[in-house]
């Protein structure tokens, strides 16, 4: 890494904020501000769940669900990341969220936000990676001549999951090397990523607009009934415009998610206190921007909107079939594919990242091995494998597309509500030494429009034909319930909060570190 001026006083005061927490400088802090935000942008990949999910969006009420509804939930979305970036800004660890629960609510809470947030992470990295091989087999099976009728049908079949475990298994896979072999090349791939998503969103923008048959703003505010097979059968049925508007949220909602990818990234990022709000609030603001440009763009290029949202989860094809011209479409094509298999990359570093700190408290089953750092390439290697692994077996578990996006969405939404909650209850109460970023009495305000579009992503999270996802929700529920009072309450002791527990992990601190010197960064 070449060092700028300041970077070595930086570094030094980064190490010592770590040390204030009880932590040692285990992982390879070589990410800069551009790089914080590109993990968490990259995530987001406005080319990825905005593309994969948008039947979702235009089979609910049209092109209203894109003009109206998209600005709508990034808005909440924006309030979301404002309020984690004010937590996340004085307390500047790994596994960010978890961290910051236990200190403004208790271990109970710090324990139950850990588990939702790295559920949340596992099942939408799923989700990610089942998108990408479903758009591999939408855009680039065709034109070589494979028939993918059997590979995606409406019932998920023994032969069609076998073929999306292989293939989502070997992206998996690959994503888990990537990330063993350490930050310096995920960052660049990451860095990568981020121009490569805003250029193939402007490149698709352009192309859609340049070809498309004629343009009528006002689908941007119509709404339109396509529940049913109006729809292509994506929502039940219902003559309620308001309930399908909310069911179309959870296009946006499932796209801008994985932002807190700043706060876990925290401690391999440099002047972390200042860069993670930035990277969250930037992510969410010009994905949200970006976003809404393209898919308005695909919404005014579409020849007809009856037919269209008719197709269902096809409905992307179907439009670049009717408006891009085959020679265009191809390498926009590979441009997506390429940018959603760097949005999965980027999401097992940030899950492992949450492994590795949760485990460094002891909270999870194998600890001790979890949380080890490779020598080699100061990577948490056992945490990326098994948060690789997990994430495979849960699309064998749940392989419908619409069901992962839905649990991976209620899931990482609780995982951030619980600690902006934590921070409203404990705002100038327990909480007053606030970080370099800090909106002052904003900060409740911000907090509580959270907890409202929570409460709205949450009810239409689990609304048919996504049941499933409330099945999950409850077993959740039912079983950390169990495991707490029954294991767990005793046990666990958290992360440490007061200065007795800090002062007694300085010689822990000493000799992780000394054990880790002269090892590649």
């Amino acid at each position: 890494m070449s060092e700028r001026p300041d970077d070595t006083r930086i570094l030094d005061q980064d190490t010592a904020t770590l040390h204030q927490m009880g932590y040692a400088q285990e992982l390879a802090r070589r990410m800069r501000t551009f790089q914080n935000f590109a993990i968490s942008f990259s995530i987001i990949c406005i080319v990825s769940g905005g593309i994969n999910s948008f039947s979702q969006g235009i089979a609910s009420v049209g092109g209203a669900s894109i003009g109206i509804g998209w600005p709508l939930s990034c808005l909440f979305s924006l309030f979301f990341a404002i309020a984690m970036g004010q937590i996340g800004s004085a307390y500047p660890t790994a596994g960010g969220l978890y961290h910051w629960a236990s200190l403004l609510g208790g271990r109970f809470l710090g324990w139950i936000t850990a588990w939702f947030n790295l559920i949340g992470l596992i099942t939408v990295l799923a989700a990610i990676n089942v998108g990408t091989y479903l758009f591999l087999l939408g855009a680039l099976a065709p034109a070589l001549g494979i028939d993918t009728a059997a590979l995606t049908p409406g019932t998920p079949t023994a032969h069609s999951i076998l073929v999306q475990t292989m293939i989502v298994g070997g992206i998996t896979l690959s994503q888990g090397v990537v990330n063993h072999l350490g930050i310096r090349l995920t960052s660049k791939l990451t860095d990568f990523s981020g121009y490569l998503i805003l250029g193939s969103a402007l490149a698709l923008t352009v192309a859609l607009l340049a070809y498309a048959p004629h343009l009528d703003l006002s689908r941007l505010w119509t709404f339109t009934n396509y529940s049913g097979k109006a729809g292509g059968s994506t929502w039940p049925h219902t003559g309620n415009l308001t309930y399908l508007f909310l069911l179309g949220l959870l296009l946006p909602a499932y796209t801008v998610t994985g932002f807190d990818a700043s706060a876990h990234t925290a401690e391999e990022t440099i002047d972390a206190a200042r860069s993670i709000p930035r990277g969250m609030i930037h992510s969410v603001v010009w994905s949200g921007l970006f976003g809404w440009t393209m898919l308005s763009a695909v919404i005014l290029a579409v020849p007809n909107m009856d037919q269209a949202a008719a197709q269902g989860g096809n409905v992307f094809f179907w439009i670049m079939d009717h408006v891009i011209p085959a020679g265009l479409k191809l390498p926009l094509y590979v441009a997506i594919a390429i940018a959603q298999y760097l949005c999965g990359l980027a999401t097992v570093t940030s899950a492992s990242r949450m492994v590795f700190a949760f485990s460094r408290d002891g909270g999870l089953p194998g600890s001790r091995y979890l949380r080890k750092v490779s020598h080699s390439f100061r990577t948490p290697m056992i945490a990326i494998w098994a948060v690789a692994l997990l994430s495979i077996a849960f699309t064998i578990y749940a392989p419908v597309y619409t069901t992962i996006a839905a649990v991976c969405v209620i899931f990482l939404y609780i995982s951030y509500l619980l600690p902006i909650v934590a921070g409203l209850l404990a705002f100038r109460r327990s909480w007053t030494v606030m970080g370099p970023f800090d909106v002052g009495l904003l900060y409740p305000v911000v907090a509580v429009l959270a907890i409202i579009g929570a409460a709205v992503l949450l009810y239409v999270g689990v609304q048919p034909p996504n049941n499933q996802a409330l099945t999950v929700t409850l077993g959740v529920l039912a079983l950390t319930s169990v495991i707490w009072f029954g294991f767990e309450r005793k046990r666990f002791q958290g992360p440490p909060i007061n200065r007795e527990q800090i002062a007694a992990r300085a010689g822990l601190i000493a000799s992780e570190e000394h054990a880790l010197e002269g090892s590649a960064d």
